[in-house]
């Protein structure tokens, strides 16, 4: 090889290894995993990457010895406490984990919370303004009465397409209430320009016990809602109030106005086993359904009124210690996991709970 050549070479190795020592580093600041032993669990761990947040759904005897956790997070981020420290917890529930980047730029803090459904019974007066640093949205949850949130609705997703004011949203409190000073109100809205461009015209309200994922929100929005809490033992009936009035005009999933079709509110419970949570795919036709408890008429109610439906078993009872999952879905237009329905349907909910056994 003549010298010629060999400059050529060396000032070709001298830039690759340029560009490799001038990589830059990642600034990303994630929890990817957090992984805990299945054996402590009554469903499965959820984490919530818009608002940092993990919901962990314990066992009483993992809740009082203590995990350890497995934690993945950003290419070459750093974790504290780190993965495989030992996690305890206060009578709170509640700890902090803080990931710094790769590049010692961004940190990021979530919030771990163990998640326990004391009472079955959901009145709706507490709510939670949610948000995510950095964003320009605001929309109201549910909030439990420790604190922890157990409700979820399409809200975030609606946000992700620009959409920023409370009142904008599906689902959100009303002083409408049966009792107390509020109440869930939840509307079928308008779509938007980003959400024409993915065949998506109305925006159907709903409100569920479970978690709201934005993962496969492009590819199949119905996997986005993951329905169920933990629950034990078998329920007896589910109960409560609730007013709808439908709007104006029934729309298919293409805008064509469907002539002498009315909308219509759905309100249900499912019992099922095993701690995966089902979704908008599979909540009336798993194989792991237990139990159902599904409101028979959703027509027009224009004053307040009770529903009291018992628990319909459509598979094998509750065995002792087993762990399954209770479902609530309501929504403002019953097909609007098609996104079929008529913009302007409104249906509030009040006072409703799972009567035990």
């Amino acid at each position: 090889m003549n010298l010629r050549k060999l400059c050529c070479l060396a000032a070709i190795l001298g830039s690759l290894q340029s560009c490799i020592k001038d990589a830059p580093q990642n600034p990303e600041a994630d929890i990817v995993s957090f992984t805990v032993n299945k054996d402590d669990l009554t469903g499965d761990v959820y984490i919530d990457q818009t608002n940092a947040k993990i919901r962990l759904y314990l066992k009483e005897e993992a809740f009082q010895k203590g995990i350890v956790p497995t934690i993945t997070v950003s290419a070459g981020g750093q974790v504290s406490p780190a993965s495989g420290d030992s996690l305890k917890f206060d009578n709170n529930g509640i700890k902090k984990y803080v990931v710094t980047s790769n590049n010692g730029a961004n940190k990021k803090t979530y919030t771990v919370e163990v998640i326990n459904i004391g009472t079955w019974k959901f009145d709706f007066e507490k709510w939670d303004t949610l948000s995510y640093e950095g964003a320009d949205f605001h929309y109201l949850n549910p909030a439990g009465e420790d604190g922890h949130s157990v409700w979820a609705s399409g809200n975030i997703g609606i946000a992700i397409t620009g959409v920023t004011e409370i009142a904008d949203f599906p689902l959100h409190a009303t002083a409408n209430a049966y009792e107390g000073k509020y109440a869930a109100e939840i509307e079928t809205r308008p779509g938007n320009a980003l959400s024409g461009w993915m065949n998506i015209h109305i925006f159907p309200g709903s409100m569920f016990l479970g978690n709201f994922t934005t993962d496969s929100m492009m590819q199949n929005p119905l996997k986005c809602p993951q329905f169920g809490q933990p629950y034990r033992g078998m329920p007896k009936s589910f109960t409560g109030y609730y007013k709808y009035q439908p709007g104006a005009k029934f729309q298919d999933r293409n805008e064509n106005i469907i002539a002498g079709k009315t909308d219509a509110c759905a309100i249900y419970a499912v019992l099922y086993n095993g701690t995966e949570r089902l979704d908008a795919t599979n909540i009336l036709t798993s194989e792991r359904i237990i139990a159902t408890a599904i409101l028979p008429d959703g027509s027009a109610k224009a004053d307040w009124t009770h529903f009291d439906i018992p628990f319909k078993v459509t598979g094998t009872p509750v065995a002792p210690n087993a762990q399954v999952m209770m479902a609530i879905i309501a929504s403002s237009s019953s097909e609007g996991d098609f996104y079929r329905g008529a913009i302007g349907s409104k249906l509030v909910l009040d006072n409703i709970e799972i009567v035990h056994e």
